[in-house]
């Protein structure tokens, strides 16, 4: 009975996506996200939706909570394919992992665009992101000129395997190897994409290193768990704090001066021209292969301009 059961179960849900794909009426491009749960791919969501609607396309959206997650990503992919969405846009939570489902799609004949972190695969419509290499030169020097040059540094990084932050964080490195040979970078720690994790790391790398002079962290999660370790110890404005992405507690800590340089993306663009990459391949068109976009320097004196206002403070968070 219970087989029967499952039987009839697994046609109705059959019946179900195919009665779909037979009522669809616009095309319907499948999104997955790293992480749902973080403020970087909320804005890459909106940006995604705003395409959407101004290219008469629907969108599902669909990733799993956290950027460790990679098989429940891989699960999300293979599900898009089996409701055979006309195409889909990706960043994936690892880049390797993530090549074989990814490859299913295309062969299936679904075009994919990689939006934010890249693929150890080919073939793909565009892949639109940050310049994250250039993006961790910059921190190097920012961070090498805060402290003089000279002096102990450390990086907080964000999980093995991510294809964007370990951009960052290799061209960190090397930079600074290259650049400043009077800067040691002492630690190098994993926060594993979790703000605890990551607050945790920062404790350990300042415990260890109590003549610290400056430290990077190379995204959102893990720069919120570098400023609240800094924090936790009073010792804002004394250990010099480069961070990457943005939340409205970054703001609050570039105010107050825990952190000293804010390196930010453009997330909402990122979603929109990913989308929009999607739609051009549907309608015939060619899109660029490649979109660097570059990363903001903000600093507490930047805060009042209203063209970093409009990407800090989006007007689709006034609406939610």
């Amino acid at each position: 009975m219970q087989s029967k059961l499952r039987v009839r179960i697994v046609l109705l849900l059959i019946a179900l996506v195919l009665s779909s794909c037979q009522k669809r009426t616009k095309k319907l491009i499948g999104v997955v996200p790293k992480a749902t749960s973080h403020l970087f791919f909320m804005s890459i969501h909106a940006g995604a939706l705003d395409a959407a609607r101004d290219f008469g396309v629907d969108m599902l959206w669909n990733g799993p909570r956290e950027e460790t997650e990679f098989s429940r990503q891989i699960e999300i992919v293979d599900s898009m394919v089996a409701q055979r969405v006309d195409a889909l846009a990706i960043s994936a939570t690892d880049h390797t992992a993530l090549v074989a489902p990814v490859k299913r799609a295309m062969d299936a004949g679904i075009p994919v665009t990689v939006f934010d972190s890249g693929l150890d695969l080919t073939g793909y419509v565009t892949f639109v992101a940050t310049d994250n290499y250039g993006a961790g030169v910059i921190a190097a020097r920012k961070l090498a000129a805060l402290v003089n040059g000279k002096g102990k540094v450390a990086e907080l990084m964000n999980k093995p395997g991510g294809m964007s932050t370990g951009d960052r964080e290799r061209a960190f490195e090397a930079t600074m190897a290259k650049e400043f040979p009077a800067i040691q970078v002492v630690d190098r720690r994993y926060g594993m994409a979790d703000r605890a994790k990551s607050r945790d790391a920062a404790e350990n790398i300042l415990t260890a290193h109590p003549d610290l002079d400056g430290l990077f962290a190379s995204a959102e999660a893990n720069s919120l768990g570098a400023m609240q370790a800094i924090k936790a110890r009073g010792m804002s404005g004394k250990i010099k704090l480069v961070t990457f992405d943005f939340t409205d507690e970054h703001v609050a800590a570039l105010k107050d001066g825990t952190i000293n340089v804010m390196l930010v993306q453009d997330p909402h663009r990122i979603g929109y021209e990913a989308v929009r990459s999607l739609v051009m391949k549907l309608n015939g068109q060619t899109p660029l292969r490649q979109m660097d976009l570059k990363a903001r320097v903000i600093v507490k004196q930047d805060l009042d301009k209203p063209d970093v206002q409009a990407l800090l403070f989006p007007k689709w968070r006034e609406q939610k």
